[in-house]
């Protein structure tokens, strides 16, 4: 089915705030902040938004907190709650990207390979670009030149790599069949043996072409691209999502996000040298892409309107968007979740994040 351009562009977040939520602040004052979000949770499920929402907070300095508004169910209207699993789009990239990095930590590959060394005639033969330009790195930071690739529509010819930043999910993908022939192994088993398995994440996987969540689970609902009141609503709950692949085509819970994202910002995923690499940003601007943002490897930072700066990353698939932020040590973390796709969630997450990491007045 044809996807809107949106829905293979990471979600934006643009936060508004006045001052940085920081550790000391009080039980009254985290009180107050979570009263703030479940605010924003109400509101995104009233007036015919999204079916339904879940937010978890962690900070280290407190207890968890977790929240819900709407539906899991549009038929049943059974509530949204704890251990869901759901897809997570294009926060896929950033499990990819250690994964790739763990290969390059073992001296598997480097990030200065090239694409035509691993995958030789690919990108000459389906996109027409030169692969023996194109290195891992400029797969791994949108740097390729290479354009995103999107169902139904006319794909623009390739650039001259390492001109400017284009965020496309045909770089992720072309990492995924990198790590498979790296490996002599699929990705899927890749993310599950070097994270997913040692993190103990029971709910992370990639599903192939397996159509189905496994239980429990929200619906999935979306109006596939079409836009006012009388467009119909669609249950894709059940849908085959490989063309996402390496790129947006993961299945996980909010409970095991926050556990891969501290990993991640902690550094106990990958060396401290392929961390740096990891954390080494380009700039995306001029892209049309998220506004304030420097794109890693698989991950970006964004810097928020009240002067903090997040990291982690978000991702919308058909029915389906999601968000994981931290700062940058990883003390507090964000994850959210919409299991629709027609409102207007950069909004929603805006939202969040400025009530999440920047106290208001």
């Amino acid at each position: 089915m044809p996807m809107p351009r949106a829905g293979l562009l990471a979600v934006a977040l643009t936060v508004a705030g006045t001052a940085l939520m920081t550790p000391a602040a009080s039980a009254a004052d985290r009180d107050r902040g979570h009263a703030r979000i479940q605010r924003v949770l109400d509101e995104a499920v009233s007036g015919g938004g999204s079916p339904g929402i879940v937010a978890e907070l962690r900070d280290r300095h407190a207890r968890p907190w977790f929240g819900t508004a709407g539906v899991a169910d549009m038929t049943t209207g059974s509530p949204r709650r704890p251990g869901e699993h759901f897809r997570i789009g294009s926060f896929t990239k950033a499990f990819t990207a250690t994964v790739v990095l763990q290969l390059a930590a073992e001296g598997g590959l480097t990030l200065d390979d090239t694409v035509a060394k691993w995958l030789p005639g690919v990108v000459e033969e389906h996109l027409g670009a030169d692969g023996t330009k194109i290195t891992i790195r400029r797969l791994l930071n949108h740097t390729s030149g290479l354009p995103d690739a999107i169902p139904g529509q006319e794909t623009p010819p390739p650039e001259e790599p390492g001109k400017r930043f284009i965020y496309s999910k045909v770089n992720y993908n072309l990492a995924g069949m990198i790590v498979e022939r790296a490996t002599g192994s699929t990705l899927a088993n890749e993310i599950e043996r070097r994270i997913a398995r040692p993190l103990r994440l029971t709910g992370t996987y990639l599903p192939g072409a397996e159509r189905t969540l496994r239980a429990p689970h929200a619906r999935h609902y979306s109006r596939l691209g079409q836009s006012g009141p009388d467009a119909e609503i669609h249950d894709v709950t059940e849908m085959d999502v490989s063309w996402a692949g390496a790129a947006g085509g993961m299945i996980s819970t909010t409970s095991d996000l926050h556990r891969f994202l501290r990993a991640l910002l902690r550094g106990s995923l990958v060396p401290p040298a392929q961390r740096k690499e990891m954390f080494t940003t380009v700039s995306t601007e001029g892209s049309g892409w998220v506004p304030n943002t420097r794109y890693g490897l698989g991950v970006y930072s964004q810097k928020l309107r009240c002067g903090a700066t997040v990291w982690g990353g978000g991702g919308f698939i058909q029915g389906s968007a999601t968000y994981a932020m931290g700062d940058r040590q990883g003390t507090r973390t964000l994850v959210s979740n919409l299991n629709g796709d027609w409102d207007d969630f950069l909004k929603t997450f805006t939202d969040l994040f400025e009530t999440s990491f920047c106290l208001t007045s």
